[in-house]
C-alpha cells in the first residue's frame, strides 16, 4: 500500500466543561522547577519562558492509496516541521506504508548531515508512530498485538506529581517529585531538597516506590551530594541527574553512588546514545521518550539493547498516551509506567484533557483500548491542514 500524502494536521478536540469543581490549583502551576539553564537568575521561576524547552505537540497524518490514514505526533513542533516537510514527506512519499523498517532506515541514512541525536530524531518520532497507527488500521489489529500481544493484564503506573494527597486518593501506589533545585543552589539548596523528599516519604509512606527528577540541572558533585543526602529516604531512583551528552559524567556518578539507581534518557534521542549509557553500566532504567527518540521503532531497538544487559525500560510518559500505553502492555521488561498527574486535584481523570483514545488509569493501573493502531478517536473533521 503505497503511501500518497505526508502532512502536518492541525488537531482541534471539542472542548468538554468539567463536571468536578477543583479544590486548588495543580502543582505544576506553581512549583519551582529546575532546568539546566536555571543555573541563571532570569530562567528560575515557573513563568519564566525558557528558549528550548517548547514541547509543544507537532501532529502529522499520513494517508495511502486506499484513502486510509494514520496519526502520529512528536514534540518541539516549532523546530521539528520543516524537517518533516523538507525532508521526510519528498523521501516516502510513494512507498509502501507496511515496510517499517525500511523507512525507517532511510530517514536515518538522510539525517546523518543533521544529527541523529537532535531535531531531526524527534520529527522522526511522528513518522514513525504514524506508520504504526496506520499498519495497525490497515491490518485491523491494536498496535499492541503487532508487538506480539500483551504481557500483562493492566500496566502499572506512577503519578509524577506534587500533589501526592491527590495522586494517593486516586489510587497510584508510586509517585516521583519535582527538583526545586540547580547544582549551583549549594548547601542550602540540598537542604531544602532533603526538607521536601524527607516530607514526600513521610507522605506516601514507607512501602512506596518514590523518586526524584532533577531534569538535567545538577553536576556530578552536586548528584553525589543528593545521592548521600537523600539515601535515608529509599528511592526508587534518581531521575536524569545530568545532561544526556555527558556520558563520563554518567560513569563517575555511577561508581560514587552505586547503591542509588540511575534513570535518564528521554532527552537521549536515538539507540546511539543509549548504547553508550548501556555499554558503559551507568544507566539502571532507560527511559525513551516516543514522541523524541525516533518513534516506536526506535524505542523497540532501545528496549532491546536494554532487555540484553538486564536493564529495564520505563519510557518518558508511557502510560499517559496510547502510544507508551501499547508499548509498555508489549514488552515483558516494561515494568512500571509513567502518568504525568498535572490536573487541578478534585478534578477526575476522566475529565481531563488528553488524546482523544487513551486510556483513562483506575486504582494507579491502565489498560489500552484495542481498537486498530492506537485506538486514536480522532474524528477527521477534527484534522486540518497547517
Amino acid at each position: 500500500m503505497k503511501i500518497t500524502d505526508i502532512r502536518v494536521v492541525a488537531i482541534e478536540v471539542p472542548r468538554v466543561p468539567t463536571r468536578s469543581t477543583a479544590r486548588r490549583r495543580s502543582w505544576i502551576a506553581d512549583t519551582r522547577r529546575a532546568f539546566p539553564i536555571s543555573k541563571y537568575p532570569e530562567f528560575s521561576q515557573p513563568a519564566d519562558p525558557i528558549p528550548g524547552m517548547d514541547e509543544t505537540p507537532l501532529w502529522i497524518q499520513i494517508t495511502v492509496e486506499n484513502g486510509n490514514w494514520g496519526l502520529g505526533r512528536c514534540g518541539f513542533g516549532s523546530v521539528a516541521r520543516s524537517t518533516i516537510e523538507q525532508v521526510y514527506r519528498p523521501l516516502l512519499t510513494g512507498r509502501d506504508c507496511l515496510a517499517t523498517e525500511f523507512l525507517n532506515d532511510l530517514m536515518w541514512r538522510t539525517i546523518q548531515r543533521l544529527g541523529d541525536e537532535g531535531h531531526a530524531v524527534i520529527a522522526q518520532s511522528a513518522i514513525d508512530l504514524a506508520l504504526w497507527d496506520l499498519k495497525g488500521k490497515l491490518l485491523e489489529q491494536p498496535v499492541y498485538r503487532l508487538l506480539g500481544g500483551p504481557c500483562r493484564e493492566a500496566i502499572p503506573l506512577y503519578a509524577t506529581t506534587d500533589d501526592l494527597d491527590w495522586a494517593i486518593e486516586l489510587g497510584f501506589t508510586a509517585f516521583k517529585i519535582s527538583n526545586p533545585v540547580h547544582a549551583e543552589s549549594g548547601t542550602a539548596g540540598l537542604n531544602q531538597l532533603e526538607d521536601k523528599v524527607a516530607q514526600a516519604r513521610e507522605t506516601v509512606g514507607p512501602d512506596a516506590d518514590l523518586m526524584l527528577n532533577p531534569v538535567m540541572a545538577y553536576d556530578v558533585a552536586f548528584a553525589i551530594q543528593v545521592a548521600e543526602r537523600l539515601k535515608p529516604y529509599r528511592l526508587r531512583w534518581l531521575e536524569e541527574p545530568l545532561m544526556p551528552n555527558d556520558l563520563r559524567g554518567h560513569i563517575e556518578l555511577k561508581q560514587a553512588v552505586p547503591w542509588m539507581p540511575i534513570a535518564t534518557g528521554e532527552d537521549h534521542h536515538g539507540r546511539r546514545g543509549f548504547l553508550k549509557l548501556i555499554e558503559a553500566r551507568c544507566v539502571d532504567v532507560v527511559q525513551p521518550d516516543l514522541c523524541w527518540c525516533g518513534g516506536l521503532s526506535e524505542a523497540l531497538k532501545i528496549y532491546t539493547l536494554a532487555e540484553a544487559a538486564g536493564i529495564p525500560t520505563s519510557p518518558h510518559l508511557a502510560g499517559s498516551t496510547p502510544f507508551g500505553q501499547h508499548f509498555a502492555l508489549a514488552m515483558p521488561q516494561s515494568l512500571l509506567a509513567e502518568f504525568w498527574l498535572a490536573s487541578d486535584p478534585g478534578v477526575g481523570l476522566d475529565e481531563v484533557d488528553r488524546i482523544p483514545g487513551t486510556a483513562t488509569p483506575v486504582d494507579g493501573q491502565v489498560v489500552p483500548r484495542d481498537a486498530p493502531g492506537f485506538g486514536l478517536e480522532i474524528r477527521p473533521e477534527w484534522i486540518t491542514p497547517l
